[in-house]
């Protein structure tokens, strides 16, 4: 049986120590508080299997029973717990008490475990030693305190993970989904210190929480930054021209806000920023989409050369705000019947591969739920409609599936500016979306783009005559 339990011990071990190595590379491209939390939670859990394998092999004895009890019995589940605290605290002053909290528990703590004497040491065998049996009062008491406070954090933290969840996004839904692995371990954990707990099952718990922290840090996530983080402003835009010619400076744009705290390795979805009138004729560029037309302009359309669709009931129609010629007839190539949305400069002479410095771009991956791929289609299809009924500045929104992996669906657009993405997030027919794939979608994936060079020409359809 020792052996069994040393092997048990030293593969939990090893599995503690990839861990850590894993959490610290992730820590240098992401600063986070509960990275670090969890950093410490992986290397104690190491520190206590390795104690343990040794122990159950060569027999305890004082030093390997207090690092199996610092590292194990107090390090590991208190900062799993402040980990969690980082992870759900929406404000700063809970993620500062966290801080304060851990470092204090665990200066007393380790001091008082470090000093105070083995209470018969000549009792130490090849099993696992029960805390309460070589402790004296001090340190059985400290960490029974202890032990209740991470309880209570653990259950607070779930409970409010949970309810989050309930009413949340992809967030709340990740996060959700982080705690609902580790909070139950970690109980289970203090439990077995806690009562009376066989050898084996404490091992296999202690190579367990590695393993959750593992799970909660590595899977596919709908990935954030930290909430400290805030995206970078867009760059300044070169001067503007109006239709007479007159160089002015363009009005400068919202910024989006702040992005959430959350688990992940790339940039979430933003949330829309604050509403106003846009002032489409302030964002017009020479050369660019809605340039000054007539007969020097880029083509017959008075927009880019780059194979753009135009809807024509915005832009074209001999509108007097754009300066357009009506609708032209279907493009042959496609035998299309003329529609309302005319295929601009693609086949012209002189086109250009070069689009807009401004055009921002979202890659999504989403990984469906078994079995609600058909009514993900249905809502992505009904949402791609209103797109083309009311967002003249959505330059490109594509539902794409996946034949190697049925479960996957990848969204990609592309919006004239992040302005227009902005405007786009706000409206009714886009929340609708978001809200309602939140019980089909198990993991979201967002790519923001940029476009260096671009051909886009209108896709073939079927038409019912």
């Amino acid at each position: 049986m020792e052996v069994l339990v040393a092997v048990i011990a030293f593969a939990g071990a090893l599995l503690a120590a990839i861990t850590t190595g894993a959490l610290i590379g992730r820590l240098r491209e992401e600063a986070s508080g509960w990275l670090t939390a969890w950093i410490i939670t992986a290397f104690s859990l190491c520190l206590a299997l390795g104690a343990v394998g040794v122990g159950h092999l060569l027999g305890f004895a004082p030093l390997t029973f207090r690092i199996y009890q610092i590292g194990g019995a107090l390090l590991a589940p208190l900062w799993l717990a402040i980990g969690l605290i980082q992870l759900l605290a929406e404000k700063r002053s809970a993620q500062f008490s966290g801080w304060a909290l851990g470092v204090g528990l665990t200066l007393v703590g380790g001091v008082i475990m470090l000093i105070d004497p083995v209470v018969a040491p000549e009792d130490f065998t090849k099993e696992l030693p029960i805390g309460s049996t070589f402790w004296d009062l001090w340190p059985e008491q400290l960490l029974r305190v202890v032990h209740v406070v991470i309880l209570l954090i653990l259950l607070i933290s779930l409970m409010v993970a949970v309810v989050r969840w309930r009413g949340g996004d992809d967030y709340d839904a990740d996060n959700m989904n982080a705690t609902v692995v580790l909070a139950p371990t970690g109980m289970a954990l203090v439990g077995a210190f806690l009562f009376p707990v066989p050898g084996p099952f404490v091992a296999a718990l202690l190579g367990g929480l590695a393993g959750a922290i593992w799970y909660a840090v590595a899977r596919p996530l709908a990935p954030y930054e930290d909430e400290e983080d805030e995206p970078a402003p867009p760059p300044s835009p070169p001067p503007q021209q109006d239709w007479q010619g007159y160089g002015r400076r363009q009005e400068p744009e919202p910024e989006l806000p702040p992005l959430r705290s959350g688990l992940g390795d790339l940039v979430a979805e933003y949330r829309a920023g604050e509403t106003g009138e846009v002032d489409y004729a302030a964002r017009m560029q020479t050369g660019g989409f809605g340039a000054p037309v007539g007969p020097s302009g880029p083509d017959a359309f008075g927009g880019p050369m780059t194979g753009t669709m135009m809807p024509a009931d915005r832009y074209g129609g001999g509108t007097p705000e754009y300066g357009m010629p009506a609708p032209q007839p279907a493009v042959p190539e496609y035998n299309m019947p003329a529609t309302g949305v005319v295929y601009a400069g693609a086949a012209s002479i002189g086109a250009t591969a070069k689009p807009s410095p401004n055009i921002y771009g979202i890659l999504t991956v989403f990984t469906l739920l078994d079995g609600s791929g058909e009514a993900f289609d249905k809502l992505a299809e009904e949402t791609v409609e209103a797109v083309q009924a009311a967002e003249p500045d959505t330059l490109v929104f594509v539902c794409h599936g996946v034949k190697s992996a049925p479960l996957q669906r990848i969204v990609y657009e592309l919006y004239r500016d992040e302005v227009a993405f902005s405007e786009h997030q706000r409206q009714p027919h886009m929340e609708r979306f978001a809200t309602e794939r939140q019980v089909l979608v198990l993991a979201t994936n967002v790519i923001e783009l940029s476009v260096n060079a671009a051909k886009v020409v209108p896709l073939p359809s079927a038409f019912r005559i």
